[in-house]
């Protein structure tokens, strides 16, 4: 049995997980805004799992760690710096663990479910922007800390982050609504294409066979698929075509199957 740990910027999601990768049980509770405050409630919650016995646990971060130590640097949306994320899940899940940037993981996870492309970018567009890219169902090390939201884009005539424009956050400041409750064709279309001008550059560098699209806007992907296609062939190139662009199969739990197929594999099995 595998404990699996998603931490996000407003939700963290705790679940058990069968040895053929089936979610058993799953709890879930707000992220507190201080590290300590999260420890207790995630001890709280384990505390609450039937399951109380796991072999090992992975953990979705979203941000940038140090992996030989267990740390998680940074957190982007949560102002968590230098905590001891795995020293901590260890002791509290009473097994080891390991620690994973969540976009990553939640690439991997639906990778595992497309084995027909060799290079897999995922992106997952929630409180913010994240980018996890896969290659034969692997993290690419070589891009295992890159944080595709903090690519440049201009808006309005200034240069911003991607993330500050395109994400769910950046969705609710410039519209007052979240992507959930937009039926506005017009709006989408803009939606579309703040979207569009940061994917542009991730084809354009990474040259991916597909893009899946996750997180809580990419949810409602079907509203603006059409738009943002038609905004990405405007400004293809020959050398950089524009791959097929599908969103995600577990869009609320690919992270939690990416903690299981990455410990499943640091235990010396992959997932078939």
């Amino acid at each position: 049995m595998y404990l699996g740990i998603d931490i996000g910027g407003t939700k963290t999601l705790v679940a058990s997980i069968d040895d053929n990768g089936v979610i058993i049980e799953r709890l879930r509770f707000p992220t507190p805004k201080a590290y300590p405050d999260f420890v207790k409630e995630l001890e709280t919650t384990v505390a609450s799992l039937a399951t109380k016995k796991h072999g090992a646990c992975c953990v979705g971060v979203p941000g940038r760690l140090d992996r030989k130590n267990g740390i998680g640097i940074a957190m982007g949306n949560l102002p968590w710096t230098n905590v001891p994320i795995r020293a901590d899940v260890s002791r509290i899940a009473g097994c080891p663990a390991i620690i994973e940037n969540d976009a990553k993981l939640a690439g991997l996870s639906e990778s595992m479910l497309r084995r027909e492309y060799h290079r897999v970018l995922f992106v997952t567009i929630s409180t913010g922007i994240g980018v996890g890219f896969i290659v034969d169902q692997t993290i690419d090390a070589a891009l295992a800390d890159s944080e595709g939201g903090q690519v440049l884009v201009e808006q309005g005539g200034q240069t911003q982050f991607w993330e500050d424009v395109a994400s769910g956050e950046a969705i609710v400041r410039r519209y007052g609504k979240k992507a959930k409750d937009i039926t506005d064709e017009a709006t989408w279309k803009q939606i579309a294409h703040d979207i569009a001008i940061g994917l542009s550059d991730l084809i354009s560098v990474i040259q991916p066979e597909v893009i899946v699209i996750g997180g809580s806007v990419g949810s409602y992907f079907d509203r603006y698929e059409k738009h943002l296609l038609e905004t990405l062939h405007r400004y293809e190139l020959p050398i950089t075509k524009v791959p097929p662009i599908v969103p995600a199969s577990r869009p609320d739990d690919a992270v939690l199957y990416g903690c299981y197929d990455l410990a499943k594999a640091a235990n010396g099995t992959t997932r078939t």
